[in-house]
């Protein structure tokens, strides 16, 4: 993160880093450099670092600016997918015969990334639930290199004690990662809480509006950086300048958008805790939630993420799925409309049979930022 930003509030970090002026016309708003190459002011005399847009682009470049401002890192990295960003990290840290400690509940496409590519690679993976610090601990071995996190986690909404695990991956001489997609940087800070690398799904909260598909790796480490934007560069899976000006434009409104998904979610969980056909709710804001501690200490509020478990078994959750109305179903979330889905038939359907396998009367919402009011209707429509 640039000195000119570091002291500045986070909405206003959210606006600015990143868009300066363009010099040209003194536009407000970074241009969209739709271009592949640059004339060059003779061999190698190249305008302000740019050749060719794979290796460099100024709207991706703004993009990458405002990324590392807003989660307090010194680099940052725009990639193609969440899943592309994945794995541009996991092939610069890992080598054949390494070993990662993966948490027991996370992404589906994460799962499918370490079980079906990585490990075919040679590259080892245990499974821990990475809400205890022992487990996580014991998990660790002589050839681990990365341990990685999600928190609040895909698709239970465990919470993880960022801080805590640092401590465990910094003895053990070991990185963490820390996948920060539901909460957005907005909630949670793991740089600040000693992770090395946060990982983003750019195409949801950071985007916001279901029109854009992205990934962000974003460094504490200024050196780690560079190597990963060698691997970036050398591997390709960038982030197009269309698609760096689409995320910069939904970051703006990023802060108040969360606000609002925080909102609706808790009162969504209040009707939700009271409904007889509903038998638990797990969302961090809950006080029996086993990581609302942990979480009211390292995020500003609980996210807009919600899941539920239902009277009825599997079909039943199939079933209140395909009744809503006002929420869409889809797999994915983040957007400014709300969405609801069945996990164990499709965002999670890749961790059938795993440690990571999940509840069959599982519901998960994306809860947007409509009126509050339609969306509890719709909920106990859906519900019957």
């Amino acid at each position: 993160m640039s000195d000119q930003h570091s002291h500045q509030s986070f909405e206003t970090r959210a606006i600015h880093a990143g868009n300066t002026a363009d010099p040209l016309t003194g536009a407000v708003v970074p241009p969209i450099y739709q271009v592949s190459t640059y004339k060059q002011d003779g061999v190698g005399g190249l305008r302000g670092g740019y050749e060719y847009s794979r290796s460099a682009n100024p709207t991706r470049t703004a993009l990458e600016e405002n990324l590392a401002a807003l989660e307090g890192g010194r680099r940052g990295l725009a990639f193609a997918s969440g899943l592309a960003a994945e794995d541009c990290l996991l092939r610069t840290l890992l080598a054949p015969g390494d070993h990662v400690v993966i948490p027991n509940d996370a992404y589906g496409g994460t799962f499918r990334l370490f079980a079906k590519v990585v490990e075919r690679w040679g590259v080892d993976f245990s499974v821990a639930n990475t809400s205890d610090i022992d487990a996580v601990r014991d998990a660790v071995n002589e050839r681990t290199k990365l341990i990685w996190v999600e928190t609040p986690s895909n698709p239970l909404l465990g919470i993880t004690d960022i801080e805590a695990v640092a401590g465990v991956a910094r003895q053990a001489g070991v990185k963490l990662v820390v996948d920060n997609t539901f909460a957005s940087p907005y909630l949670q800070q793991p740089l600040a809480l000693g992770a090395d690398v946060v990982v983003h799904s750019l195409t949801k909260y950071m985007g916001g509006h279901s029109d854009v598909v992205g990934g962000a790796l974003v460094t504490a480490d200024e050196a780690l950086g560079e190597e990963l934007a060698y691997h970036q560069n050398a591997m390709g899976a960038v982030a197009g300048p269309f698609d760096s000006w689409i995320v910069l434009r939904g970051i703006k409104t990023l802060a108040v958008r969360m606000d609002r998904h925080s909102e609706n979610a808790e009162k969504i969980v209040e009707m939700l805790t009271q409904h007889p056909k509903v038998t638990q709710v797990l969302y961090p804001g809950l006080p029996e939630h086993p990581g609302h501690e942990v979480a009211a200490k390292q995020m500003r509020s609980f996210g807009g993420m919600v899941s539920f478990r239902v009277e009825g078994g599997e079909e039943a959750a199939v079933e209140v799925c395909n009744r809503a109305q006002l929420f869409t179903l889809g797999e994915s979330l983040g957007g400014v409309e709300s969405l609801i889905e069945h996990p164990g038939r499709m965002t999670h359907a890749s961790v059938a049979g795993s440690a990571l396998e999940v509840p069959a009367d599982l519901v998960r919402l994306s809860v947007g930022i409509e009126n509050v009011d339609d969306l509890l209707a719709d909920l106990r429509l859906a519900l019957g």
